[in-house]
C-alpha cells in the first residue's frame, strides 16, 4: 500500500509539473506578434517615458548596427536614431514612421559618414514601427518594400495589429484631396539662409498668428512653425502642418492640439522634399493625410523695396 500511495502522489506531482509546465508554455505564445518573422512592429509608445528600440539590420548592411530612443511628450513623440557599422558608398537614408494601416510618414533623412549617422526628428504619431529605407519615397511598407534597417519590438511592448484598408477607398479619398486644395510652391532652394513664410488665418481661425523659419541645408529643410494667440480659436482642434510637393504629394510635418490651457506652441520638424509649399489644415481627429475643408496656406511675406 505505500508503494501504491508513493507512485499515486509521484503521478499527480509528475501531472502538476506538466501542467505548470504546459500552461507557461501557453501563457509565452499568447504575446501579441504580428508576424513570426519580426517585420511587423507596430507598438504604441507610453507617454513621458523613453523606449529604447533596436533597428534590425537588413541583409545589404548585415554586419551594422543601430539603435533608436523613443520618448513621446504632450508635445509630440521624439525619435533620436544612432547608427554605426555602415560599410559601402552609402551616404543617406531616409527615416519613415509606418502607422498601423501600413503608411510609411517620412521624418527626414540621415546622413551617413565613415559608417556613422545620427538624427533627431519629431512626429505626431504615437502607434509605429520605424523603418530606414534607401528610397525617399517610399508610399507603403510591405515585404517587397527595400529597407536597410527597420525596428525590433521593444520587450515588453504588444503589436499593434496592421489595419486592413481598401485599395477603392484610398484611390477615392486621394482624389478628394488632390482637387481640394491649392498651395504654391515657395521656391526652397533659392533660400540661402533662415527665411519667414507667413499664414493668415480667416473665419474662425480669424486672431491665431503663425509663422514658419525655414533653414536649407545639406538636402533636407528644416521646419520650425510658432503659434500665438492660441486662446483666441476654439478648443480641441489640431492644427496640422503640411509639406505639398509639386506632384501633389503631402507630408505631415506635425501638429498641435489647441487644449485652451496655452496661448502659444510651436512645431519642429525636417523634410528631405526639395521644394514644396506649406499650408495648414483644421483636424477634429488625428489623421496621416489632410482632410479637412478649413485650410490656410504660407507665403512669403512683401517686402518694401
Amino acid at each position: 500500500m505505500k508503494k501504491l500511495f508513493l507512485s499515486a502522489s509521484l503521478f499527480a506531482l509528475v501531472a502538476v509539473v506538466s501542467v505548470a509546465a504546459q500552461t507557461t508554455v501557453t501563457t509565452t505564445k499568447t504575446q501579441a506578434v504580428q508576424n513570426p518573422d519580426g517585420s511587423w512592429t507596430v507598438v504604441e509608445y507610453p507617454v513621458d517615458k523613453e523606449v529604447i528600440v533596436n533597428l534590425a539590420p537588413g541583409t545589404t548592411i548585415s554586419g551594422a548596427k543601430g539603435m533608436a530612443h523613443i520618448l513621446r511628450t504632450a508635445n509630440g513623440t521624439k525619435v533620436m536614431l544612432d547608427l554605426n557599422g555602415i560599410t559601402g558608398d552609402m551616404t543617406n537614408v531616409y527615416a519613415y514612421a509606418v502607422d498601423p494601416s501600413g503608411n510609411p510618414t517620412l521624418l527626414g533623412p540621415v546622413t551617413v559618414a565613415n559608417g556613422l549617422g545620427k538624427a533627431e526628428f519629431m512626429t505626431p504619431m504615437n502607434q509605429f514601427m520605424l523603418v530606414l529605407s534607401p528610397n525617399n519615397t517610399l508610399t507603403t511598407f510591405d515585404n517587397s518594400s527595400a529597407w536597410v534597417f527597420r525596428s525590433e519590438a521593444p520587450t515588453g511592448y504588444a503589436i499593434v495589429p496592421r489595419v486592413q484598408t481598401s485599395s477603392s477607398k484610398s484611390i477615392a479619398r486621394g482624389e478628394a484631396i488632390s482637387s481640394t486644395y491649392d498651395v504654391p510652391l515657395l521656391n526652397v532652394p533659392s533660400f540661402k539662409e533662415d527665411t519667414e513664410v507667413r499664414i493668415n488665418f480667416t473665419g474662425e481661425l480669424k486672431g491665431l498668428d503663425g509663422k514658419a523659419y525655414l533653414k536649407n541645408e545639406g538636402g533636407k529643410t528644416s521646419v520650425k512653425m510658432r503659434f500665438g494667440d492660441l486662446k483666441k480659436v476654439p478648443q480641441g482642434k489640431r492644427f496640422v502642418l503640411w509639406a505639398s510637393g509639386a506632384d501633389g504629394t503631402y507630408t505631415k510635418l506635425g501638429q498641435i492640439i489647441n487644449s485652451g490651457s496655452r496661448d502659444e506652441a510651436e512645431i519642429r520638424s525636417e523634410t528631405a522634399m526639395r521644394d514644396f509649399g506649406l499650408f495648414m489644415t483644421v483636424e477634429d481627429a488625428d489623421v496621416n493625410i489632410p482632410t479637412s475643408r478649413v485650410y490656410s496656406v504660407f507665403s512669403m511675406p512683401t517686402r518694401n523695396p
